[in-house]
């Protein structure tokens, strides 16, 4: 039987861990930022942002949509770990994009039992962006708040975007 995908990657992992050495850390990150994107495999966020180990918290979904889940990981991120800056990336050419909450009527039919999470589907990246970084201003269970920031990050360029606020701002 041939090796899965699976059993590479723990080889891969006896390899680097033949070199490997307690970097020191705790859990509590460097620059005391998280950050919440996308779990598109395109997107390698610590080099697209010139991070290193331990720098940030990086919270990851299908679309970096700001879920009750999101929220729950920012709570501890903020709470118990001292993180005061949020980063919200989302990218072109999203998955979701192509889907609808129809979705979960399929999963239904298939397999007898609805989903209790929403899809998130979007069709206006920069909308979804906004809405996800109010999601997170208005969170009573964050502390921080102030310096939340969204971007759009080009999967063809590898540049971020920014995205106001509100579709007013600049």
């Amino acid at each position: 039987m041939p090796n899965s995908v699976t059993d590479e990657l723990v080889s891969a992992n006896h390899r680097y861990a033949e070199d490997f050495t307690d970097p020191g850390m705790n859990a509590r990150p460097v620059r005391g930022v998280a950050i919440v994107a996308c779990m598109d495999a395109r997107l390698d966020l610590h080099a697209a942002l010139g991070l290193e180990l331990g720098d940030c918290h990086t919270i990851r979904n299908a679309g970096g949509v700001v879920t009750d889940d999101i929220i729950r990981s920012l709570t501890i991120s903020q709470r118990a770990l001292g993180t005061r800056s949020v980063v919200l990336i989302h990218h072109t050419n999203c998955g979701l994009e192509q889907l609808t909450e129809g979705f979960r009527d399929e999963l239904e039919n298939e397999v007898g039992q609805k989903p209790s999470w929403a899809v998130e589907s979007f069709t206006d990246v920069d909308r979804d962006v906004r809405q996800s970084m109010a999601r997170v201003r208005t969170s009573p269970f964050l502390l921080h708040t102030d310096d939340v920031r969204g971007f759009v990050f080009d999967v063809t360029s590898g540049l971020l975007r920014e995205i106001a606020a509100s579709e007013g701002q600049g």
